[in-house]
C-alpha cells in the first residue's frame, strides 16, 4: 500500500472540502456524532432536526443537506450512512478521525456545523513492507547482539493498530519489542544464544505482528538468518535515536547534521558506510541525501510543513568488511519541520451577485470562507473590506464571514458595486490577498415617471385635417425593464378616469398626441386635457402634465359686406350733384370678417373700369370719395365695383356694386336721404328725452373713463403678458384698432358726421404675431413678456385719451343724430 500517495489525496480532498461550504448564516454550536467506519448504507448516525431544534413540519420545506457520505431524512431528520466510508483513506495515521461537516438548510438558507467521529474497525492486517528478510550474523557474535527488524504497518489506528510482536520458538534468539512513544512499535531480534555455523549455518524464523483488535488479525515475516564467520564487531552510534529542526522551504544541498557512528574493528572492518533504511514512509527518503562516507545529512527536496510536520529517517551504518558478510547498526533520526509564513490566505466567496435596492440594512448577500495552510499565527487570518461601501463583513463562525447590506442602496445612483475583500494573515512577514466580489442592485419600482414641466403649452391651426399630429409627449422613468417601461393615456381634469368623449387621442405607446376632430378657431380658441404616464412596475406608479392648446386662427372666413348694400334685392345706387369739390365724401361701405389678427385686417378697393378715374376709395376706412370736380365729359353713372380683402394669405376677398348717378341740383341729390322735419320752435316732450337720454349716456361714459384711468394708473402688477397686454395700433387714416387679451375691436371713424359710424368687432389673437408667438401647431409660444412700470402707465394713458376722443367723437355724432 502506497501510504503517502493515499496521505496525499486525504488531504487534497480535506482542502477542497473546506474550501466549498459557503452559506448566508452559520450556526454558532456544533453537534458531534460517532460511526463506526465501514458502517452499512441507512446506518442512522444522529436526529439533526431534533439537536438543532428544527420544527417537523420544515423539515421537507427546508430541505437539509449534507457533503459526501451522508444524508438526512427529509421526513424525520434523521442524519445516515448512503457512502462507503474508509477511515484509513480519510485519516491515514491519524489517531484521531473526524469529519467536519456544514448541514445546509434552505427557506431560509441557515448553515450547521456537524462533526462526525469515524470510529476505527479492525478491518486491516498488520502488513509488513516485504515477504521475507534476511539477516547475516557472525559466528562470534556474543549473546546480547540485537538486529532490527522491518516494521510492521498496521492502518487502523488507536487499539486496533499494532499492538505487539511475537517469535516463534527459538533456541538462539529472542525479540526485543520497543514501544518508542511516538506511534511506532519496534522490534529486534536479540541474540542469546552463540552461534555455530557448523551446527546450524541458516536459521529460518517467524515473525509475527499483532493488533489490538477484538478479534485479533496477525501478518507475518520470514526471517532468514545467515551465520557468518570473522569480522564480529558492529558500528555503533552514540545514541539511537537523533532529533534536528530545519525550517521549511530550506534550500537544496543545505546540511542539517552528520551522523558519526564507530566500528572498533580495524582495517576495512571497522570502516562505516552510511545509507538509508528504506520504511513506511518511503517518500521522505526523496526529501534528504546522506554521505555514505562522512554520514552528513543534507537537503535533497522540498520540505514542507503543510505536507509534514514531522519526518522520521533511519540511517544504516555498516562497516566495509570484504572478506566476510559486513555487519551494521541503526538509528533514527528525527526532522522537525519548522513552519514559515509561505502561503498567502485563501478566499473562497459564494455571492448572490444580486441585491434589490430596498434591501434592509442586515440582509446577507455572500458567504466567505477565508482559509491559510500555515500552521499557528502564520495560519491566524483577518478579513475585512477595502474602502467606503455600503457592505460589511459580519463574522458567522471562525474563519466564515457573511458579507451583509450596511447603508442604504439606490440602483438610480450605483446599480453596481465592486467589493474588495482583503485577508491578511499574521505571519512574519504578513501575506495578504485581495478578492473582488461584484455585487448587482436590482431594480424596484421606486421612481414615477416624470415629464419635463408639469404643462406645456401648444399652438395648433385650425382647419387641419382629422390625425393631424399635434405634439408628442414623453415622460421618463429612472427605474429600469418592465419598472420603466411608460404608457400614457388622457385623463379628466380630475385625473380619476379617462376621458369619455376626447377631442384628442394620444398612441399610449409612443405618446404621440392626434387630432380627432377639426378645430374651428372661431368655436373653440383654447382648451386644456391632461396626460397621464403610468410604468409597468408592481405597484404602477404615474405623473401626470396638463397640456394647454391654443387653436391659431386660419383664414378661412371671407369678409361679410354690412347694410345697407348687403341687403338683399337692394339696388346699390347713390347721387351726387355734378357741382361737388373734389375730396366730396359719397358712401362708405362697412364689412367684417369673422378670422381675428391679420386675417381680419379689411382693406377696400376698387375695382377700375373703363374711364372711370372720378372715384377713389379709403384702403382702411372703405370711404368713397371724390378724385376732383366733374367735366362735361364725364358719364352721368358710374359703375362701382368695391373690392374689399382681408390680410391672410391665401387673401380672401368679397365685392359690392355700385352705381354713382350725376345729378345737376342739390335737391335731386337730397331725395336720397329721408326728408328731416322741420324743426319746430316749440320744445316738445320728444326733444325732451332725447338730451336726457344724451346727458345720461354722457355721464355713464364719464364715469366709467374716470373709473378705467384709475385702475390703470394704480395697477401693481408690474408685468405683461400676453393675456393680459392692451394694444393700440393707428392706422394711416385715422382709425385705430384697440386689442384686449385676445380680442381686438375696430373703430372707424370718417371725416363726414353724417355718414360716420361706429364699426366695433371682436378679432382674437390679432396681435400674436406682433407679440413674437410661434404660429406653428407644435410650438410653444412666450409668456410674460415684461415690461417697465413707466412704459406700462404711458401706453395705459395712451388708451384712455383715445378712448375719451373716440367717445367724444360718438357723442358728437349723437348729438348731430
Amino acid at each position: 500500500i502506497d501510504w503517502s500517495w493515499a496521505g496525499g489525496q486525504i488531504r487534497k480532498r480535506w482542502t477542497r472540502f473546506l474550501l466549498m461550504i459557503f452559506f448566508t448564516d452559520v450556526s454558532c454550536g456544533q453537534i458531534v456524532y460517532s460511526v463506526n467506519e465501514e458502517s452499512d448504507r441507512g446506518t442512522a448516525v444522529g436526529n439533526l432536526a431534533k439537536d438543532f431544534n428544527i420544527p417537523g413540519h420544515e423539515l421537507e420545506s427546508r430541505r437539509f443537506h449534507i457533503a459526501r457520505y451522508f444524508e438526512v431524512n427529509p421526513k424525520t431528520g434523521v442524519l445516515f450512512v448512503v457512502d462507503r466510508i474508509d477511515r484509513e483513506e480519510l485519516c491515514l495515521d491519524a489517531l484521531k478521525c473526524s469529519l467536519n461537516l456544514e448541514a445546509i438548510a434552505h427557506n431560509p438558507l441557515s448553515l450547521h456545523s456537524v462533526e462526525i467521529n469515524i470510529l476505527d474497525v479492525n478491518d486491516n492486517l498488520p502488513l509488513f513492507p516485504v515477504r521475507d528478510h534476511s539477516i547475516n550474523i557472525f559466528e562470534n557474535g556474543f549473546p546480547g547482539d540485537r538486529f532490527p527488524l522491518p516494521l510492521a504497518r498496521d492502518a487502523d489506528a488507536g487499539g486496533n493498530g499494532l499492538k505487539s510482536y511475537k517469535l516463534n520458538a527459538n533456541e538462539h534468539f529472542s525479540l526485543d519489542v520497543q514501544n518508542n512513544g511516538d506511534r511506532s512499535v519496534s522490534a529486534e531480534l536479540v541474540l542469546q544464544k552463540a552461534l555455530d555455523r557448523e551446527k546450524q549455518p541458516v536459521i529460518q524464523l517467524l515473525l509475527t505482528a499483532i493488533d489490538g483488535g477484538k478479534p485479533q488479525r496477525t501478518g507475518t515475516l520470514q526471517i532468514i538468518v545467515t551465520v557468518l564467520d570473522t569480522n564480529d564487531n558492529n558500528p555503533v552510534f552514540p545514541q539511537t535515536v537523533y532529533k534536528v529542526s530545519v525550517k521549511e522551504n530550506i534550500p537544496h544541498g543545505t546540511r542539517i547534521m552528520s551522523l558519526n557512528a564507530t566500528d572498533i574493528d580495524e582495517g576495512v572492518n571497522g570502516e562505516i558506510v552510511y545509507s538509508f533504511v528504506e520504511h513506511g514512509n518511503v517518500k521522505s527518503l526523496d526529501m534528504f541525501s546522506i554521505n555514505s562516507e562522512t554520514g552528513e545529512i543534507n537537503i535533497k527536496g522540498n520540505i514542507d510543513y503543510e505536507e509534514s510536520a514531522a519526518i522520521e529517517i533511519r540511517v544504516q551504518a555498516k562497516d566495509k568488511d570484504k572478506g566476510h558478510f559486513p555487519r551494521s547498526t541503526h538509528c533514527k533520526v528525527l526532522v522537525e519541520v519548522i513552519d514559515v509564513n509561505d502561503n498567502a490566505p485563501d478566499i473562497s466567496v459564494t455571492s448572490t451577485n444580486t441585491v434589490r435596492e430596498d434591501a434592509k440594512i442586515g440582509t446577507a448577500i455572500a458567504s466567505i470562507v477565508v482559509s491559510d495552510r500555515d500552521g499557528g499565527k502564520n495560519g491566524d487570518v483577518n478579513c475585512h473590506i477595502e474602502g467606503s461601501t455600503s457592505f460589511k463583513l459580519q463574522s458567522s463562525y471562525k474563519n466564515y464571514y457573511s458579507l451583509v447590506v450596511d447603508g442604504p442602496l439606490d440602483r438610480e445612483t450605483v446599480s453596481q458595486y465592486n467589493v474588495t475583500i482583503k485577508a491578511t494573515d499574521e505571519g512574519t512577514p504578513p501575506l495578504s490577498v485581495a478578492k473582488i466580489i461584484t455585487v448587482d442592485v436590482s431594480d424596484v419600482n421606486d421612481n414615477a415617471p416624470r415629464f419635463s414641466d408639469s404643462q406645456l403649452n401648444v399652438f395648433f391651426k385650425e382647419s387641419n385635417p382629422v390625425g393631424s399630429h399635434i405634439l408628442t409627449v414623453f415622460a421618463f422613468d429612472a427605474d429600469a425593464q418592465e419598472n420603466a417601461q411608460v404608457t400614457y393615456s388622457l385623463m379628466n381634469s380630475n385625473n380619476k378616469e379617462v376621458l369619455t368623449n376626447p377631442i384628442v387621442s394620444i398612441n399610449s405607446a409612443t405618446g404621440d398626441i392626434y387630432s380627432v376632430q377639426i378645430f374651428d378657431y372661431e368655436d373653440v380658441k383654447t382648451f386644456h386635457f391632461r396626460v397621464q404616464a403610468t410604468d409597468s412596475g408592481v405597484p404602477p406608479l404615474s405623473s401626470n402634465v396638463t397640456v394647454n392648446l391654443f387653436i391659431f386662427d386660419m383664414n378661412d372666413n371671407s369678409p361679410q359686406i354690412l347694410p345697407p348694400y348687403s341687403d338683399p334685392g337692394s339696388v346699390n345706387t347713390e347721387r351726387i350733384s355734378y357741382f361737388v369739390e373734389a375730396g366730396y365724401f359719397v358712401a362708405k361701405i362697412r364689412a367684417v370678417d369673422a378670422d381675428s389678427g391679420y386675417n381680419a385686417l379689411l382693406s377696400y378697393h376698387i375695382a377700375e373700369s373703363k374711364e372711370n378715374n372720378l372715384f377713389r376709395i379709403g384702403s382702411s376706412t372703405g370711404e368713397i370719395r371724390t378724385r376732383r370736380r366733374m367735366s362735361d365729359n364725364d358719364l352721368r353713372i358710374h359703375p362701382l365695383v368695391i373690392l374689399v380683402s382681408d390680410s391672410g394669405d391665401p387673401s380672401l376677398s368679397s365685392t359690392v356694386s355700385m352705381d354713382v348717378a350725376v345729378v345737376e341740383s342739390t335737391g335731386e341729390v337730397r331725395t336720397q336721404f329721408k326728408e328731416r322735419p322741420k324743426k319746430d320752435n316749440s320744445f316738445s316732450v320728444l326733444n325732451l328725452y332725447l338730451v336726457i337720454a344724451i346727458v345720461s349716456v354722457s355721464v355713464i361714459f364719464l364715469v366709467s373713463l374716470l373709473i378705467l384711468i384709475a385702475i390703470k394708473c394704480h395697477r401693481t402688477d408690474g408685468t405683461l403678458n400676453r393675456y393680459d397686454a392692451s394694444m393700440i395700433t393707428a392706422h394711416p387714416d385715422g382709425s385705430w384698432s384697440y386689442s384686449k387679451s385676445t380680442q381686438q375691436y375696430d373703430v372707424c371713424f370718417s371725416s363726414d358726421t353724417l355718414k360716420s359710424d361706429v364699426v366695433v368687432f371682436p378679432s382674437p389673437c390679432a396681435f400674436a404675431e406682433a407679440d413674437g408667438i410661434s404660429v406653428n401647431g407644435a410650438d410653444t409660444f412666450k409668456r410674460n413678456q415684461t415690461l417697465p412700470m413707466t412704459e406700462k402707465v404711458r401706453i395705459n394713458v395712451e388708451i384712455c385719451l383715445k378712448l375719451l376722443a373716440s367717445i367724444w367723437s360718438v357723442y358728437l355724432n349723437l348729438s348731430i343724430l
